[in-house]
């Protein structure tokens, strides 16, 4: 007989659509806690659990210096717990329905600015044939589309419609969106392509992204790619496929795009989403006014 955890999980692959990844996630956060409730609290049954109890919990990790950020995932995933008991009637009450989450310091990602994004597009030399062309077109796919790292390692060559100029990208929990294509990128997948062709085997033949043995790319590979290649433009910290993703967004945001059509572009479920990207138009505006406004240059 399956337990609620085992049945959790199942739940969050099955009905919720999560990634393996994210429902292992979960699945080591509820683990963490019920070690300290074998530690500290005789092994009190998760079914069993009040409020103050999962409060300790809170206080022990604060006290042991866990980031605020990683507590309040694992409560998180508690929480996802708890409405799935409540939903399948294993309890009766929620002991995390008035929980509030700790307070978190809102970090300004400040994203590669135009010019290091024409550096690398323009400036760079890449290698010749193959490896070189798809380098190029997997940072401009990123820079033009915003998708994430792994909707560009699953994308499908029979989602790729060069007529129409769209891609069909699936996201998270399976949700697909279409998205147009600059005439640009257009080109660079014919380019890619034409390319892809003459590699001497080509085994996940369905994806759009090979490596050069012809396997589909794999996100190690992906992260490597752009934190190379922005190795040489640029001297922010993070250099990450993410970082273009929020890249695109800024950039978008700046050129006068309005938020509901980023958020539909980005697959955002909830437009409070896609406002943590303001923040970053907002610092690039703060610091032209500050360097622009005669009553700061006295």
């Amino acid at each position: 007989m399956q337990s609620n955890q085992q049945k959790f999980q199942d739940y969050l692959l099955k009905e919720k659509n999560y990634s393996i990844l994210t429902a292992l996630a979960y699945g080591k956060d509820l683990q963490f806690f019920q070690k300290f409730l074998e530690k500290d609290f005789d092994s009190t049954p998760l079914e069993e659990v009040s409020y103050t109890l999962i409060r300790s919990w809170v206080v022990s990790m604060v006290d042991a210096e866990m980031s605020n950020t990683s507590v309040n995932r694992k409560i998180a995933s508690l929480k996802a717990f708890y409405k799935f008991l409540l939903k399948t009637k294993q309890i009766e009450i929620n002991p995390l329905s008035k929980h509030k989450a700790l307070k978190t310091a809102k970090k300004i990602q400040i994203p590669f600015s135009e010019e290091e994004l024409d550096k690398v597009l323009t400036q760079i030399e890449y290698k010749e044939g193959f490896e070189g062309v798809r380098d190029k077109l997997i940072i401009d796919l990123f820079y033009t589309t915003g998708i994430r790292r792994s909707e560009l390692i699953s994308l499908q060559i029979s989602n790729t419609d060069l007529v129409a100029g769209t891609i069909k990208v699936i996201g998270k929990r399976n949700k697909e969106r279409m998205i147009p294509l600059l005439p640009v990128i257009i080109q660079g997948v014919k380019m890619y392509l034409t390319e892809r062709k003459q590699l001497p085997l080509i085994i996940d033949s369905d994806n759009l992204i090979l490596l050069s043995n012809g396997n589909k790319g794999n996100e190690t590979f992906v992260y490597r790619l752009i934190n190379d290649y922005f190795s040489n433009v640029s001297e922010k910290v993070k250099k990450s496929p993410h970082m273009l993703r929020h890249t695109f967004a800024t950039h978008m945001l700046n050129h006068g795009a309005d938020l509901n059509s980023i958020k539909e572009l980005l697959g955002h479920s909830s437009l409070a989403s896609t406002q943590v990207y303001t923040n970053s138009s907002l610092a690039e505006l703060k610091n032209v006014y500050q360097n622009a406004h005669p009553r700061n240059q006295k």
